[in-house]
């Protein structure tokens, strides 16, 4: 027979030997035993029931040509409009070896192939590539299709194309997309959707006791927060309404509370305020003036403020812990914020202002204010944590007390 014989003759497209060119061959040997003798370039169809495959003799041993059948168990992930992502391929016969990944979706027009390297011959990955991503609808099909390095063609598998909600300012993270609102808006999902989320109101302000003789002036209490986790939201809109951080105070006067955050039928209450005497309440109570209780929390979103001792400010609660109490040498210090699963703490209540001669209060740690040091300088919540403002107390006159920081939504989900 003939060494140089095209092996395109014996195999069909997908590499399975051809019925008809067996039936017709007379230079291949079929038969469940090797030739006795042989020359490279021989062929021989082993026929045993568990084998079944075309062999070529290449001088010194029997080796099989037909390529290695590819199959495709499962394309684990989601294709998501406008945005990279990962599929996960798993299967047989993927030969660690150049693996093309074929993506299509016929009304999107989308046919396109992607070259990867298997991690083994069942597994491999693929990123979605821009030309799939960027112009496939959401809601549609794609339709997944593997070669191997051989030239066999494995069975199909789908992935859903999703569209990302929209609104806020959107980030991505450690396989998380973010969707963060700092201002009021509007979250518009046009599927359903499993989500994380949480919710911080306005933090409140602290009070302002400098009336030239004595200190005491109390931290405003957090914004409360409320976080959910594998939250379902159907296709559909989604207002946002972020509350205000409470403003500074002059001089002789107790804080502001804070403006309520509402979210997904969720309301987070607004901070409440540092004490001229006893601290107001809100999703975290205000620090309590001289010799006073701060005020109560809100269940599940806050904690209380501390008492006054003497003319050393109570601290405003935060969402982990409750504001610190004044003692007779040092103002109390702010509640402690709540780390999110995004690593950020929130919702830290602001800081005591202390009598001269004493220690301050510091905020709590997710955006607490400090009390005044005697700088006469406000000392905030920071923005979008809801922390609550310290107060303001130290000798002297006139200067305002810390603000609250504003509220923010964040909505998370994976990609």
């Amino acid at each position: 027979m003939s060494k140089n014989r095209n092996l395109a003759d014996l195999l069909d497209s997908t590499g399975d030997v051809k019925s008809d060119a067996l039936d017709n061959a007379t230079a291949v040997t079929i038969n469940d035993s090797a030739p006795s003798s042989a020359v490279e370039g021989d062929l021989w169809y082993d026929s045993t029931d568990t084998i079944q495959a075309l062999k070529v003799y290449d001088g010194n041993q029997w080796a099989d040509v037909k390529t290695t059948t590819c199959v495709l168990t499962n394309a684990s992930g989601t294709i998501f409009v406008g945005d990279a992502s990962t599929i996960t391929l798993s299967g047989t016969g993927f030969l660690t070896d150049t693996l093309t990944v074929n993506f299509t979706q016929a009304s999107d027009a989308i046919d396109v192939d992607v070259d990867v390297t298997a991690t083994s011959d069942t597994a491999a990955s693929v990123d979605v590539p821009s030309s799939v991503y960027s112009n496939v609808t959401g809601g549609n099909v794609v339709t997944i299709t593997l070669t191997n390095s051989e030239g066999r063609i494995s069975n199909t598998d789908t992935v859903n194309a999703v569209a990302y909600p929209t609104g806020g300012t959107t980030s991505s993270s450690g396989g998380y997309r973010y969707n963060t609102f700092t201002t009021s808006g509007t979250l518009t999902v046009p599927e359903a959707i499993t989500v994380d989320y949480m919710v911080v109101a306005g933090g409140g302000s602290g009070s302002n006791l400098s009336n030239g003789s004595y200190s005491g002036a109390a931290g405003g209490g957090a914004g409360g927060m409320i976080t959910a986790t594998s939250q379902s939201l159907s296709a559909g809109s989604y207002t946002i309404t972020i509350g205000a951080g409470a403003s500074g105070v002059g001089s002789g006067s107790a804080g502001s509370k804070g403006s309520n955050t509402t979210a997904f039928s969720q309301t987070t209450i607004g901070g409440g305020y540092g004490g001229y005497s006893a601290g107001g309440s809100g999703g975290s109570g205000g620090g309590g003036g001289p010799n006073v209780a701060g005020g109560a929390g809100t269940a599940g979103q806050g904690n209380s403020g501390g008492s006054a001792t003497n003319f050393n400010g109570g601290g405003g609660g935060g969402k982990a812990s409750a504001g610190v109490n004044g003692t007779s040498t040092k103002a109390g210090n702010g509640g402690s914020g709540l780390q999110w699963s995004n690593g950020t703490y929130y919702a830290g209540g602001g800081g005591g202002a202390n009598r001269s001669g004493y220690t301050v209060g510091t905020g709590g740690i997710g955006g607490g204010g400090d009390g005044d040091s005697g700088d006469g300088v406000a000392h905030p919540g920071t923005a979008n944590t809801g922390g609550g403002g310290g107060g303001r107390g130290y000798y002297g006159s006139g200067g305002i007390s810390g603000a609250g920081g504003s509220g923010v939504v964040i909505v998370r989900y994976a990609v």
